[in-house]
């Protein structure tokens, strides 16, 4: 039987995962098993937490957004649903930018929200 180089492809394959598995700790940055088994185990968590970051995110805009909220007596599902037939679509981000930034703005906003719904 004839001698197989499988030299370039195996090689790039190998370099590649060992160049995602740059600064991790011990073998696992230089051999290639235990680095292949750690990148997969890596890439698995940094795509489950992408979309954690996301549900993170949005319920720390919605609790900032129900603190200010509260300031006037009212809570949170009642003011979207306020703004909502009042026609006021904004989403949860900037309605807590706003929250935080101009208390002035935000108060327009709930009162806006209260008066057109009552």
């Amino acid at each position: 039987m004839t001698r197989v180089k499988r030299g370039n492809i195996a090689r790039k394959r190998r370099k590649q995962v060992l160049n995602l598995a740059e600064g991790f700790r011990g073998s696992s940055s230089k051999l290639f098993r235990p680095a292949q088994q750690q990148t997969m185990k890596a890439l698995t968590y940094s795509y489950r937490d992408r979309q954690q970051r996301k549900r993170q995110f949005c319920g720390l805009w919605i609790s900032r957004i129900n603190a200010a909220v509260r300031t006037s007596g009212m809570n949170y599902s009642t003011f979207r649903t306020q703004l909502k037939k009042s026609k006021i679509l904004l989403n949860r981000k900037v309605l807590s930018q706003v929250a935080l930034r101009d208390e002035q703005a935000f108060n327009q906003l709930i009162d806006f929200a209260a008066t057109i719904v009552n």
